[in-house]
């Protein structure tokens, strides 16, 4: 049984890349991992906004509540033997303002990173979430 559903962003490098890095790890079986740009998922089905879905990390726990996120890697980390340091040290006060805020840094500059297909990208209306420019 999964203890923890992450929604993730294939198309994004980044992402994918530290999704499918988390994939290899001792604990991993406990994780189920979903690739928010596959046709096949469904947001209002897991209870995620879908704007939101494309915006933020989300995941879910074992008892349904929904986690954002730094929330959403930090019950990565608690479940991956390799990175409970990193859960432990998101206890500490100070350490998980720096996270938040480094967090929220990588989400504003997310959606300019560089897509794995632009072609796929192209379907989704979620692709081009940016902030909205001053003119």
């Amino acid at each position: 049984m999964n203890q923890l559903t992450v929604y993730y962003d294939e198309l994004c490098v980044l992402c994918s890349a530290e999704i499918n890095h988390y994939k290899k790890q001792a604990g991993s079986d406990q994780i189920r991992f979903v690739d928010i740009t596959s046709d096949s998922f469904n947001p209002k089905a897991e209870g995620i906004d879908p704007y939101q879905a494309h915006k933020v990390m989300h995941a879910k726990s074992g008892d349904g509540k929904i986690l954002t996120k730094m929330e959403s890697f930090i019950a990565i980390w608690k479940l991956l033997p390799k990175y409970r340091w990193l859960y432990d040290l998101s206890g500490v006060k100070p350490i998980r303002l720096m996270m938040d805020a480094g967090y929220v840094v990588f989400a504003t500059v997310r959606p300019f990173l560089p897509k794995k297909n632009k072609a796929d990208c192209q379907d989704s209306p979620y692709c081009d979430i940016q902030p909205k420019r001053k003119k």
